[in-house]
């Protein structure tokens, strides 16, 4: 299989952080249309998200969902942004604020099968600020794109779900939509939640999609799924306008479950119609 070409950029690192590039995926429209500016896709877990990521099925092909749904004019193609995670994974995508809340620290330390003074505070706060203020500035100034908050999206899996989650409500005024596919909650458990009771933006400006299986990791989510459902419903978000919640019974908690239904939260996020 050929892989999808990438522009690559290695610039993008500050002290703190583990290195990485920063990959990012041109549709062939902006060729196409040298004039025309577009919205633009971060997402999570980078390596995986094209075609080169080769265990576990493969990654997820979203230049080519992107690239069906344009020419099927279901969509309006985004640039897509594509960070790679690094071994710190855990540490930079677990939302940092959350474990101030009650029942955060304790879901954390029961999910690490460490005590509560032997846990590693998380460094996605200083992730989130990196990429908001350095590499979200960067694309925008390298490339035609639509840089205000409406037009800028963010999508990630398991906890790079949980992190893009993050990411809006910390920065509600920079990105206005996000999917979340298989969102670990488990790992904050009810401080999550409270997290999002208290800062989750107001409705009208802001879309949410989720989703989840029924095997493995999968298996343990539909029940906080349905606490941040409920919420989102207390707060006034309206069910498909503002929010979607899917269940795949019987998928699991890999690339290739996601690869094949990443055609659904892209039609949601940059839909030409109402969803």
């Amino acid at each position: 299989m050929q892989q999808v070409a990438l522009e690559t950029h290695r610039d993008l690192n500050i002290p703190g952080l583990l290195r990485r590039r920063v990959d990012v995926w041109l549709p062939v429209e902006y060729q196409q249309n040298p004039s025309q500016h577009f919205p633009v896709l971060y997402m999570q877990d980078g390596q995986m998200v094209f075609d080169q990521f080769r265990s576990r099925g493969g990654g997820w092909n979203v230049h080519r969902a992107i690239s069906n749904l344009a020419a099927e004019e279901k969509i309006t193609p985004p640039i897509v942004v594509a960070i790679p995670s690094t071994i710190n994974r855990r540490f930079e995508y677990l939302p940092a604020k959350a474990l101030d809340y009650p029942g955060g620290l304790e879901a954390f330390a029961a999910s690490t099968r460490k005590s509560i003074n032997d846990l590693k505070r998380p460094m996605s706060d200083q992730f989130i600020n990196w990429l908001v203020e350095m590499v979200k500035p960067a694309i925008d100034q390298r490339y035609r794109t639509l840089p205000e908050m409406e037009n800028t999206a963010l999508m990630g899996s398991s906890l790079g779900g949980m992190i893009s989650m993050y990411l809006l409500c910390e920065f509600p005024q920079i990105f206005s939509k996000t999917a979340c596919l298989s969102t670990h909650w488990p790992i904050l458990g009810d401080g999550m939640i409270a997290y999002l009771q208290e800062k989750l933006p107001e409705p009208g400006k802001h879309k949410f999609y989720f989703d989840y299986g029924s095997e493995g990791l999968d298996r343990d989510y539909a029940p906080w799924q349905a606490k941040v459902d409920s919420l989102l419903r207390q707060k006034g978000y309206r069910e498909g306008k503002d929010f979607a919640s899917w269940s795949f019974p019987g998928e699991d908690h890999t690339t290739k479950a996601w690869s094949e239904r990443v055609h659904i939260p892209l039609t949601f996020l940059f839909g030409t119609i109402d969803y």
